[in-house]
């Protein structure tokens, strides 16, 4: 039987999501299959994807990093969740915790107990019930306990990192190189496609040489310089449901102690995030054009910055939306090339990770078979459209009405299956994850809640409960987590004892 395994993978292009596809081919596939990465050190990587979500600790275990030498390494921080500032109204504030709420009762999620209790003015708000939640805005933070009883929150905690992306892209290329990922610099001024099919063949430098390979991840970048470019597949626009179509960043001076959590503060036309580092932040602001000036929304960073600017501010352009096909003949775009959504709930490294993992699921063969194509796009396809309708839960569930940009996002149609979502909660607070989307329930709950749809009813079983049972419940779900945060270090304190990084 003739040998139709891939023998050789082209990454175009390097940043986070061409070392992250080297690092987990070379540990997955091993030395039988040749990698190359090619990249330019001309051409600047967009490198303000420095928010994570816990995923990526999977990935890092995958690749066997030692947790402490990367945080340290990276200038990295830990993370807990995300906090909202001025989204549903101007001066409301909420956090997206990881992890769990309470602890499921019976066949019911705990916030259905909760929010019988809240509805009847007997309940605090939910980030009581949550341990990232508490413990963000308490400025707590440890890693898992493996010493505690594994019903403690204390013994599974969730959390993720925030990091320097170009320390990390640099951190993961070490560990590809060394395991035989051969990495080229120059820039592609031509792709060859064969005949008839139109696969890729071949890419051709600036200095002449052609780079040959049977399957080739496209990391390039908006330009997509494969799937699009060479292989014209197409893109769906996605701003008339998430509108904003620029960023600015810059790096500021830290000024206090590292949060263990990611600020998103919702500005006139948009939000600005701030990310806390062991020696810096990471800043910028999220807006649309058509709302607000680039001067504007420069000036407007700038004036909320905590400490000095170290650096001039970078404008960045983009379109929301998804490529047509992320895998099209023999060439998979990973990262920005294959879509862009915005970094509102830090997914851009997140879903690089899953299109890698998808990849090596799906890894074809020499003959590309398009059932195994056409499963990949779907599941790609899906997950992409779910983790859109999650962030576009953010925009339109508001009340704001003080600027043009939130009439616009308050006022505009959405997918049917969010408004569905939202027209199942409000009616009795119940949320159904449908298959492996990214976002599960406490995420769904923590921010619909926090937009400020607050749910008529609760379900119906919770009745059957006796009301002083469901009182011990929920109080004792709220002690538990009150002690827990109590018992933790601060966030600045924990890192000092354990991974603090050495100056720049």
């Amino acid at each position: 039987m003739t040998d139709r395994s891939i023998r050789s993978i082209v990454i175009v292009g390097g940043g986070t999501a061409g070392w992250m596809t080297a690092a987990a081919c070379s540990k997955i596939l091993g030395r039988s299959v040749s990698i190359r990465v090619i990249e330019s050190e001309e051409i600047r990587t967009v490198g303000v994807g420095e928010a994570t979500v816990p995923h990526l600790k999977r990935f890092n275990n995958v690749l066997e990093f030692d947790e402490v030498d990367f945080v340290k390494r990276t200038q990295g921080t830990f993370k807990l969740g995300i906090q909202f500032e001025n989204w549903a109204r101007v001066g409301d504030s909420y956090v997206h915790g990881f992890g769990t709420i309470g602890h499921d009762y019976g066949l019911l999620p705990f916030h259905q107990y909760w929010l019988k209790l809240f509805l009847a003015g007997e309940a605090a708000e939910i980030g009581e019930y949550s341990l990232n939640t508490l413990a963000s805005v308490r400025g707590k933070f440890m890693a898992s306990a493996s010493d505690m009883p594994p019903t403690s929150p204390l013994a599974n905690i969730a959390y993720a990192y925030h990091f320097d992306a170009g320390l990390y892209a640099l951190y993961l290329r070490k560990y590809a190189e060394a395991r035989g990922v051969v990495r080229t610099e120059g820039k592609i001024v031509q792709t060859l496609l064969r005949e008839p099919d139109g696969f890729v063949d071949a890419v051709v430098l600036e200095s002449g040489e052609k780079v040959h390979g049977e399957l080739f991840v496209d990391c390039s970048g908006f330009r997509g310089l494969l799937i699009e470019q060479a292989l014209h597949t197409g893109y769906e626009d996605w701003s008339h449901w998430l509108p904003c179509d620029r960023a600015i960043a810059v790096s500021g001076e830290k000024v206090k102690p590292s949060t263990p959590y990611t600020r998103a503060i919702a500005h006139q036309a948009g939000w600005q995030w701030c990310i806390p580092l062991q020696h810096r932040t990471g800043d910028g602001h999220v807006y649309c054009s058509r709302y607000v000036s680039d001067d504007e929304a420069t000036a407007t960073l700038l004036q909320n910055l905590a400490g000095r600017p170290m650096n001039e501010p970078r404008v960045l352009k983009f379109v929301t939306g998804r490529r047509k096909k992320f895998w099209n003949r023999n060439v998979v775009a990973i990262g920005l090339s294959s879509g862009f959504l915005e970094p509102l709930e830090s997914t851009s490294i997140y879903w690089i990770q899953s299109a890698i993992a998808r990849l090596m699921n799906l890894f074809p063969d020499r003959d590309f078979s398009p059932a195994v194509i056409d499963r990949f796009n779907a599941q790609a396809g899906f997950e992409f459209e779910r983790i859109r309708d999650f962030l576009i839960l953010h925009y339109h569930a508001t009340e704001r009405n003080d600027t043009p940009f939130w009439d616009y996002c308050r006022t505009m149609s959405i997918p049917e299956a969010l408004a569905e979502n939202i027209r199942l909660f409000r009616d009795s607070g119940r949320f159904f994850r449908e298959g492996e989307e990214m976002f599960a329930i406490t995420s769904w709950v923590q921010v619909l809640l926090g937009q400020r749809i607050l749910p008529k009813g609760h379900h119906p079983i919770v009745d059957t409960v006796p009301l002083d049972e469901i009182r011990k419940l929920v109080g004792a779900a709220r002690q538990v987590v009150d002690n827990c945060v109590g018992a933790m270090p601060r966030h600045e304190d924990f890192i000092d004892r354990y991974c603090k990084a050495p100056p720049p």
